[in-house]
């Protein structure tokens, strides 16, 4: 009996001490987390209606645009070069609107969204905000380029392998548009060189 009462007092403290290291998580990880829990064999009202994959790409997508915004919301009140000043405002309005249409579809397949970007995307945000005159427009434009490629390749593989037919058309519809601003970021830093 006291093996028994030890062994669970053991796993007590071990949960308790996970919990604990689990308050560190950031926003896209704890909206992750949620979502892996939902029971994906309900119709969306109690659990998530989607595939944990597709879960995931709505999670990735989420922080991706937001990380979007606040980083366009820096370029246009610090950006030196005009053209750099004007992506900013359109990545402003662009990624809102995704954001918006992704948050409605979100919700209705019960899938738990971060709230905040990700550390990895805080970080980026800060060491920018840290940035003055063209440091501050080569940094920016260099992140928007790496960060698009890297949302332009996620759109595409959503777009041909989502299960659920919504997130998909969400996917191929937002795609011609993060490859537009890719083309054009990519324009504006050979123009700076």
């Amino acid at each position: 009996m006291k093996k028994l009462s030890l062994v669970a007092m053991m796993a007590v403290a071990a949960l308790s001490f996970q919990a604990c290291n689990n308050a560190a998580k950031d926003s896209k990880e704890t909206a992750d987390s949620v979502n892996a829990v939902k029971d994906t064999t309900t119709n969306g009202s109690t659990g998530i209606a989607v595939d944990a994959m597709d879960a995931k790409f709505a999670t990735d997508a989420a922080n991706a645009g937001m990380a979007e915004v606040a980083a366009g919301k820096l370029a246009s009140e610090k950006a030196t070069n005009p053209q750099v000043k004007e992506f900013g405002e359109m990545m402003v309005m662009d990624h809102t609107k995704a954001n918006e249409e992704l948050m409605a579809i979100a919700k209705t397949k019960n899938i738990t969204l971060p709230t905040a970007p990700d550390a990895d995307h805080q970080k980026m945000a800060a060491d920018l905000a840290a940035k003055t005159g063209n440091d501050f427009d080569k940094a920016y434009v260099d992140a928007m380029v790496d960060g698009h490629k890297k949302v332009a390749s996620m759109l595409e593989d959503a777009s041909k392998n989502c299960k659920d037919m919504e997130l998909m058309a969400f996917a191929t519809k937002t795609l011609p548009t993060v490859k537009a601003h890719l083309a054009k970021i990519e324009a504006i830093q050979k123009s700076m060189k």
